[in-house]
């Protein structure tokens, strides 16, 4: 239970599944005829920066990871 409460094998990936999800639908309707280009084009772009912000916040947390200072005596 606690494996399915924590994301399971599916914990850090979430928000990248729920983003491409959400740009085959916006696709999807749009080839269906339910919105126009525009409308598509918006939620296109809005799930892509869901994804590239998610990207770069992890990329910076190994880039720049939190390490002791070393105070040097004089």
């Amino acid at each position: 239970m606690r494996k399915i409460i924590s994301g399971g094998f599916m914990a850090g990936h979430r928000t990248y599944v729920i983003s491409g999800i959400g740009i085959l639908s916006a696709v999807g309707a749009y080839l269906v005829g339910d919105t126009d280009i525009f409308t598509m084009l918006q939620s296109v772009f809005t799930f892509g920066g869901i994804y590239f912000l998610r990207k770069s916040s992890e990329t910076k947390g190994k880039k720049y990871e939190k390490r002791p200072r070393k105070i040097s005596e004089q």
